[in-house]
């Protein structure tokens, strides 16, 4: 874990459970792609650039989930490296309190205030900030979070994020997050077409081709879609659905998986009805989903 692999001439990524992408710049400049889940990952980063006698110029984060900007507080403070995140995303980077109060949908008692859901704070430029390395092209990848992102490097590498999960990982746990159905399924069309000489997404093996793997995740989607349908065959309520969701898929059930299960699943609702396949019912003072 935390060893260093070389993917281009100028690309690396540190294995870890979030991948954190290096771009050698000019001289011994290097830009990271995210920056790990905690303070220790921060360190760990830390060590390997010095060993290299690399500075690190900037973060760029490519969206604000707590595993993905974990270690920015301590690099930024080590360093005094500027941070690069875009839209929404720069909002919870800046409030990381945002993360679990939107994934519970209100404040979040403190079993939800821990560092895998809500990272410390950090100060952050938007990407057209000043400083931002222009050779890096900013792909938009949104679906998985608000304004996810992924970057292309001028050598011809494009870090992912978390648009795909592998499949070991889906196979254990099923249900991946996502805050946008319709606009993941975009961005897995967007990444099915591309090219690369690498791909490096953070939750998967790095490959010089993801088109299987993409349609994997995409038939995972209509998976999960499927199952919620059969389960709202008779009107029901949320709690029902996610019981149900929780037993088919043999998860198991506590305060951090309620949230980042239950958002998805209501993320899958909205879709579903916005597609005309659910409707929404209101009886005896509760919100029923039943097919159409």
């Amino acid at each position: 874990m935390y060893e260093m692999v070389q993917v281009s001439e100028r690309c690396y990524y540190i294995n870890c459970p979030a991948k954190i992408g290096i771009y050698v710049s000019e001289g011994n400049h290097v830009y990271l792609i995210d920056s790990g889940s905690d303070k220790d990952a921060g360190r760990k980063v830390r060590q390997i650039l010095d060993k290299n006698g690399w500075h690190l110029a900037a973060i760029l984060n490519t969206h604000s989930n707590a595993d993905h900007i974990g270690g920015n507080k301590y690099l930024q403070g080590q360093t005094g490296c500027r941070i690069y995140c875009g839209g929404i995303e720069a909002a919870f980077t800046k409030y990381p309190v945002l993360e679990p109060s939107f994934l519970y949908g209100g404040f979040p008692c403190k079993d939800l205030r821990h560092k895998f859901l809500m990272a410390q704070e950090s100060e952050v430029l938007d990407f057209s900030g000043g400083g931002f390395p222009k050779e890096i092209e900013v792909i938009p990848l949104p679906g998985h979070f608000f304004d996810m992102t992924g970057f292309r490097t001028p050598d011809g590498v494009v870090f992912l994020a978390d648009c795909i999960s592998s499949r070991e990982t889906l196979e254990k746990y099923a249900v991946s997050f996502i805050y946008d159905v319709g606009a993941y399924l975009e961005t897995l069309d967007k990444v099915e077409k591309m090219e690369a000489a690498m791909f490096v997404p953070s939750h998967a093996a790095a490959s010089a081709e993801v088109g299987e793997l993409v349609r994997y995740n995409r038939n995972k989607v209509y998976e999960v879609a499927e199952r919620i349908l059969s389960i709202c065959k008779e009107p029901v309520c949320f709690e029902k659905i996610l019981q149900e969701v929780f037993r088919g898929y043999g998860l198991s059930m506590n305060f951090e998986q309620y949230v980042l299960v239950g958002s998805t699943v209501r993320s899958y609702l909205s879709w579903l009805k916005d597609e005309g396949k659910l409707t929404a019912v209101f009886e005896d003072s509760m919100l029923l989903w039943r097919c159409l």
